[in-house]
């Protein structure tokens, strides 16, 4: 039993890594589209950051 739970225990702290450096890159993302909304010289592009920022920051529930 004690092999099972060591097992568990190693898959538990690898998803809980992978989570964090998941969400930790998500953020840098959002940062970097949210400045370059505001940064861009063209408006064309800051639209589409805009845009980008939009469909990246989408919440479900359909508000």
């Amino acid at each position: 039993m004690s092999v099972l739970l060591t097992v568990a225990e190693s898959v538990f702290r690898t998803g809980i890594v992978l989570s964090a450096i998941t969400g930790f890159a998500y953020c840098i993302v959002v940062v970097a589209v949210a400045a370059s909304s505001v940064l861009f010289r063209t408006p064309q592009r800051r639209r589409d950051a805009r845009a980008t920022l939009n469909i990246l920051m989408r919440r479900p529930g359909g508000r």
